[in-house]
């Protein structure tokens, strides 16, 4: 499930970017950056806990942002397209607190929808 939420997310920033343009674009793209990055911590970590989850994702986005302050990411950007669409390559303030609202946006779906213990099955194994 946490895969093609992934795949979800991806085809929605890029509907997004397609068809928006200015600061709602590029901030909604920055959430849904974080919602990715908590995608692909829950298809690595199945059972990893939603608060857990997206704080890893908050603390990977805000240090791609951050890395942006050294300028290896604007030199690996003039590189590479996908390095340029994966670590940007200019520090931006607002970013980091997007990655905090994407980050809230993947914490409250993963603890809506996510993969809950079964109860009855852990009762009957006191049981047994």
């Amino acid at each position: 499930m946490a895969g093609v939420c992934a795949v979800l997310t991806v085809a929605a920033g890029l509907g997004v970017r397609s068809v928006g343009s200015g600061d709602a674009a590029k901030y909604t793209g920055d959430a849904l950056y974080t919602v990715l990055v908590q995608a692909l911590v829950v298809v690595v970590a199945p059972r990893v806990r939603p608060l857990t989850a997206a704080l890893v994702a908050l603390a990977v986005s805000c240090g791609v942002e951050l890395l942006q302050l050294t300028g290896v990411s604007a030199e690996l950007a003039a590189r590479s397209e996908i390095a340029r669409l994966v670590l940007g390559s200019t520090f931006n303030a607002p970013d980091l607190f997007w990655y905090g609202v994407g980050a809230a946006a993947g914490w409250a779906v993963h603890a809506a929808f996510g993969r809950r213990p079964d109860r009855n099955r852990d009762t009957q194994l006191v049981r047994e």
